[in-house]
This record gives structure tokens, C-alpha cells and sequence, in this order.
């Protein structure tokens, strides 16, 4: 029973962590859009049903990430709440930051299926955010967490790049 409430309290964790994650970014996206008419620059029409198969992949990729690490790493993708065992399973095995991928998949395919030069640009700043928290912040804690198993990792899967493991 405790390990049922346990693993309970772990799934709501991460949807609670995951939606606000989502929201933080669907806010800042309908915020930028606004800056559309001054950009002065627009995306071609035959782009939008491409955005929305993007979106509707990352969306995909990243929740699969998220059901990953509660149920493999027995925590949440919140980096005060990480999971407590090491995950390279999943789409782990291809990449060391598939959630990241798909979080920027799902706001650059949103900018192409509603036009929004705004949030193609916020795809962009995701991902330079993403790069700097990974580098210098979660790559030198999940070393010092998990010691040479992650840094065997790290030399195995790319940091961004989709493919096969060494």
C-alpha cells in the first residue's frame, strides 16, 4: 500500500511539475506573439500543417520522457524533485536531453502552425536556455549524483543530436 501511495504521489508530482513547466512557456509564446506585426517578417503558409505534426511530436516525445522518469527514476523531471535512479533508457538511449528536444520541438512547430515568426524565435532562446542549464548546471550535478556511470553516458549519447548509441 505505501509503495502504491509512493508511486501516487510521484505521478502527480510530475504532472503538477510538467504543466507548469508547459504553461511558463504557452504564457511567454502567446506574450512574444504579440511582437509579430513588428518583426516584419512572415513564415510561408505550407509551413503549418508541418508545425503542428512537430508540436504534436515533441508533445509526444516529451511525455514519454516525463512517464520515464517517474517510472524508471522513481521522480520528476523538476530539477528540486529529479528522479532518485539514473534513466538512459527510453528515448534516453538516443539522446541525453530528449525532453528539452521535445519541449523545443513542440514550441517550434506551435510558432509554424500558427505563423508566429515570435515563437519560432522563442524555439531558440528554449534552446540556448536549455543549453546553458544543462552545461552548467545539470551535467556537473548528475556527475557528481552519479559518478562515472553518467560520465560513461555522456561519451556514449550526444548531448543533443537524435541517434543510435556507441
Amino acid at each position: 500500500m505505501a509503495s502504491l501511495l509512493s508511486k501516487s504521489f510521484t505521478i502527480s508530482r510530475g504532472l503538477v511539475y510538467s504543466a507548469c513547466f508547459v504553461w511558463l512557456w504557452a504564457w511567454l509564446a502567446m506574450r512574444l506573439r504579440s511582437l509579430d506585426a513588428r518583426l516584419r517578417v512572415s513564415l510561408p503558409v505550407w509551413l503549418r500543417p508541418f508545425g503542428f505534426e512537430l508540436a504534436a511530436a515533441g508533445a509526444l516525445l516529451a511525455g514519454i520522457c516525463i512517464a520515464t522518469f517517474v517510472t524508471k527514476g522513481r521522480g520528476t523531471p523538476a530539477p528540486f524533485d529529479p528522479p532518485r535512479e539514473f534513466v538512459a533508457s527510453g528515448p534516453y538511449r538516443y539522446v541525453r536531453n530528449p525532453m528539452y528536444v521535445g519541449g523545443a520541438a513542440v514550441i517550434l512547430g506551435a510558432g509554424l502552425a500558427v505563423s508566429s515568426p515570435s515563437i519560432v524565435l522563442l524555439a531558440l532562446a528554449f534552446l540556448l536556455t536549455m543549453h546553458l542549464f544543462v552545461v552548467l548546471y545539470e551535467e556537473p550535478a548528475l556527475t557528481g549524483k552519479f559518478g562515472v556511470s553518467y560520465q560513461r553516458y555522456c561519451s556514449a549519447v550526444h548531448r543533443w543530436l537524435i541517434r543510435k548509441p556507441r
